[in-house]
């Protein structure tokens, strides 16, 4: 646990975080927003020859939905949301993703 200057106990977790922000993309996207849509299969192959990302996380959104992070080496990312139907849409992207390894013994 962390105490910031105004003396507040704050807890950091990443991978909460990450999933909250992208449930709320998925769930009320902006009225400008425009979201890339393809077959998973088309779009896993997509971010892995033209951007050499690789799945490196996955977790269950609402039900039947799954999201995926996919990063590369050179820290561009980007999260997946896979529907039930197979269809898969690109919901966010970025660079300088950075791997956060799980100290053993320590929370989140």
């Amino acid at each position: 646990m962390r105490v910031n200057r105004q003396g507040n106990a704050m807890i950091r977790y990443p991978l909460a975080t990450i999933g909250a922000i992208a449930a709320l993309i998925a769930i009320a996207p902006s009225a400008g927003a425009q979201t890339a849509c393809a077959p998973r299969e088309q779009l896993v192959k997509l971010l892995a020859d033209q951007y050499k990302e690789g799945r490196v996380g996955i977790g269950l959104a609402q039900p039947g939905q799954v999201m995926e992070v996919f990063a590369s080496s050179h820290g561009s990312w980007t999260m997946v949301l896979t529907l039930p139907d197979g269809k898969a849409c690109m919901i966010a992207n970025g660079n300088n993703w950075e791997m956060v390894t799980k100290i053993k013994g320590s929370p989140i």
